[in-house]
């Protein structure tokens, strides 16, 4: 193991993990599985209830990043004013490369999925399965939005859906 893998995250760090977005790094910790020992990075998700243990070794493998800088939000915000690109693929198949965009941890990807499943009130209204990849994303930004900016994710999710009604209007 590297010393700079170990250095790269510490206790009480936000982090995201592609796969859940948010957590916070409650502890690293050694443990034995299958014979070997392992350093693990003990991370909570505190809206989820659910706490993953990732190897120390593996993390940045496993695409855990640290929270995107203030640039990288203003780009994820410009992203969101843009005119929403909607391809005439079937269903299924832009639903998969939407989940793909969610699960990469790309912020500017998961932005893109936010402007284009965003509806305003004089649109049709949306499918069950385009609601939920909708809120899974605007979850995902709002919580690294807020994380960013210090923990308040109710002016992270009024920040987001101004700059959605500002690009309707």
């Amino acid at each position: 193991m590297s010393k700079a893998k170990k250095n790269e995250f510490s206790p009480n760090d936000y982090v995201v993990y592609p796969a859940h977005g948010v957590g916070q790094i409650i502890s690293i910790e050694e443990q034995e599985v299958a014979g070997m020992q392992l350093e693990l990075f003990v991370i909570s998700f505190e809206k989820d209830k659910m706490t993953l243990r990732v190897p120390t070794n593996k993390a940045t493998h496993f695409g855990m990043r640290g929270l995107s800088s203030p640039d990288v939000i203003d780009q994820a915000m410009k992203t969101l004013k843009g005119k929403a690109k909607v391809k005439r693929a079937m269903w299924s198949r832009r639903a998969q490369e939407y989940e793909q965009k969610i699960n990469s941890g790309d912020l500017i990807a998961i932005a893109e999925v936010v402007r284009d499943l965003h509806r305003t009130d004089d649109q049709r209204e949306q499918s069950y399965s385009e609601r939920q990849l909708y809120e899974a994303a605007l979850e995902r930004l709002t919580r690294e939005v807020a994380a960013v900016a210090g923990g308040d994710e109710v002016a992270a999710a009024k920040q987001v859906d101004d700059v959605l009604v500002s690009r309707a209007a």
